[in-house]
């Protein structure tokens, strides 16, 4: 039988990536959180507009343990995290991969700057035991990992980058067209950058800023151009969770996507969970920027082609 020498070249990447999951268990696990595994199979997922779902049956395999995770917090959980198997349809490139691993925790009592500070102390403490200490390497990009990481607003990532503001382009509908092109991978290049306060229309499941209720308490972290995580202030209203959902759902209907059911536990839970915090960070998607991998392939044992 010949040997697979695509997966045995990966041998060393994945040592690493053990390692790196390991630690950061550790890294939660002393602050306090719990571990937790919630199903894979889910009745209904969070109707997204740029997130297609898998079918598994009458139900869906999650594209993210979020719903379950949030009603953890509504039921008395304080500190959970999980890294979970997730998928989405239509999801493959050098940085894609259908079938994928998230890193997610949820924190009562936190907001979305809190996160932002945990999120920095996880990955210093990362690189620092893969012997990084405070400089990586990814695609010629000499990263600093030092404090303070760059903090910049939406707006001013749209001003710094773009030709026209964030406004505009939500009015012309090139939102996503100029952060793809533009912005994304002008991010974090020199020093990890928080792209924070996101436009209200752009909200997902964040609440919106109490001072300003044209932005979302939301961040995004990038590292050499790349997205790494995606955190929230978490939105704990039922009735206006609803009418998030229903916007992306009419959205999806215009696009001629799938229609998925309202998940309505989650709704109905949604009003017992505290002011709390939640981040999804790609664990495959991290791997690749710390081992200074092109694609991500390089950082899982097999990809869908091999199969």
């Amino acid at each position: 039988m010949t040997k697979n020498w695509p997966l045995a070249r990966r041998k060393a990447a994945l040592r690493q990536r053990a390692r790196i999951i390991q630690k950061t268990r550790q890294f939660l696990s002393e602050r306090g959180y719990l571990e937790v595994e919630t199903p894979h199979r889910i009745p209904a997922p969070a109707p997204e507009s740029h997130i297609d779902s898998v079918p598994s049956g009458k139900w869906f395999l999650h594209p993210s343990p979020e719903l379950c995770m949030k009603r953890m917090l509504a039921a008395g959980y304080e500190k959970i995290f999980q890294i979970s198997r997730c998928w989405r349809e239509r999801e493959r490139g050098s940085r894609h991969i259908p079938e994928f691993t998230l890193l997610e925790w949820y924190r009562k009592g936190g907001d979305y700057l809190s996160l932002m500070e945990e999120c920095e102390e996880l990955i210093q403490t990362l690189a620092t035991d893969l012997g990084m200490e405070e400089k990586i390497t990814y695609q010629e990009h000499n990263i600093s990992l030092t404090s303070p990481w760059e903090r910049m607003t939406v707006e001013e990532a749209f001003h710094r980058y773009a030709k026209i503001s964030a406004k505009e382009a939500l009015q012309q509908d090139l939102f996503d067209e100029v952060m793809v092109q533009d912005i994304d991978p002008r991010l974090g290049i020199e020093r990890p950058t928080f792209i924070y306060d996101y436009p209200a229309k752009r909200r997902a499941m964040a609440r919106l800023k109490e001072e300003d209720q044209t932005v979302a308490e939301r961040f995004e972290l990038y590292l050499g151009g790349l997205e790494i995580a995606n955190a929230f202030s978490e939105l704990a209203d039922a009735e206006e969770q609803r009418k998030v959902f229903q916007l992306e759902t009419e959205t999806r209907r215009l696009l001629g996507k799938a229609i998925y059911p309202v998940p309505e536990r989650f709704l109905t839970e949604l009003e017992e969970m505290p002011p709390s915090a939640g981040i999804a960070l790609g664990v495959d998607r991290l791997v690749m920027v710390l081992l200074n991998a092109k694609t991500i392939d390089e950082v899982v044992a097999f990809t869908p082609e091999e199969l």
